[in-house]
């Protein structure tokens, strides 16, 4: 299938440095985006009131993987022509030229397939549509639709990439509770103060491959004022959260270290100039990015202790 004819403005590479190896094909899967999904559908999991067969578990944490590689692979396919002209992606296995955007979309589309279906006959149909809405969700409204449409992409993007957990909950349950979606609602809120962060420092890029990214629309004095308005949202609800069926007193001291690391930071990058910011090469935005990824990661990891810890009498407020 050729790609020009899917997407006309996809072009690559006729003279790549060599041939695809079984590590570009993984790289179409985005293996680091992908480790997010594996870890927060690990914790929908088991955070679960019903006990999960470690096989089932096992297949159950799979599928979803590839079905997030999947999702991985498509977005490459569409986006081939703005990865080649931005420096954080031009080295993606497309713009090489070492794998063709049709065979991506063939790859993605094949794995879609494969995990939606391997995943309803591991744990249940309710999981394996929700996998097909969540791949749906991320391919089609996000990065066919809104991504280059709107300055709120990156809100839009979140909400794909926060159905994992409830993924992994209902893959347990084969039922919908809140509780999934309070972890949802963590990586949602977490998203936009995460990549803001990242387009402040990251913004020529953006501006090169024409992506609306709140940087480029509105500038960096707003930008700053959105990271605060939704750190301090994300703050007040992981808060919250403690307190619910998947919290407890460890995921409560957790929350309230980080939270107050993650205010402070997103409180300095608004007191921030452009000046001092490239004065330093964007030293406090670049922090911030980095502690983002350690506030979602140990989150999670909370919550994943509090179910462990509760059978035993010691996770949770019982």
């Amino acid at each position: 299938m050729s790609d020009a004819s899917i997407n006309p403005s996809i072009t690559t590479s006729s003279a790549p440095d060599r041939e695809a190896g079984f590590g570009d094909y993984f790289a179409l899967l985005k293996p680091r985006v992908m480790s997010l999904v594996v870890f927060t559908a690990l914790v929908g999991l088991v955070a679960a009131p019903v006990p999960v067969n470690p096989i089932v578990g096992f297949c159950a944490i799979l599928f979803i993987a590839i079905g997030g590689g999947a999702s991985g692979a498509l977005n490459m396919w569409w986006d081939a022509d703005i990865d080649m002209v931005m420096k954080r992606t031009k080295n993606r296995p497309i713009p090489l030229g070492r794998v063709d955007a049709g065979e991506a979309l063939q790859i993605g589309l094949a794995l879609s397939g494969l995990s939606v279906m391997m995943l309803a006959l591991a744990t249940n149909i309710f999981a394996g549509a929700f996998l097909a809405f969540t791949i749906f969700f991320y391919v089609v409204i996000y990065t066919i639709w809104l991504k280059r449409a709107t300055p709120q992409n990156i809100v839009i993007g979140g909400a794909a990439g926060a159905f994992p957990p409830v993924i992994g909950w209902i893959a347990a349950t084969g039922s919908m509770s809140i509780e999934p979606w309070l972890m949802f609602a963590l990586t949602f809120l977490w998203t936009p103060p995460h990549f803001w962060a990242l387009a402040l420092f990251m913004r020529s890029d953006y501006d090169d491959a024409g992506v609306p990214m709140l940087t480029v629309t509105h500038g960096r004095r707003s930008t700053r004022r959105h990271i605060l308005a939704y750190t301090v949202l994300l703050a007040v609800f992981s808060l919250g959260a403690a307190f619910t069926g998947i919290g407890g007193p460890i995921y409560l001291a957790v929350s309230l270290v980080l939270n107050a690391l993650f205010l402070r930071g997103a409180w300095r990058i608004l007191r921030r100039d452009e000046t001092a910011s490239e004065a330093d090469n964007f030293k406090v935005e670049r922090g911030f990015f980095k502690l983002s990824l350690l506030y979602l990661f140990l989150h999670f990891g909370a919550i994943l202790l509090e179910a462990v810890l509760r059978p035993y009498g010691l996770g949770g407020w019982g």
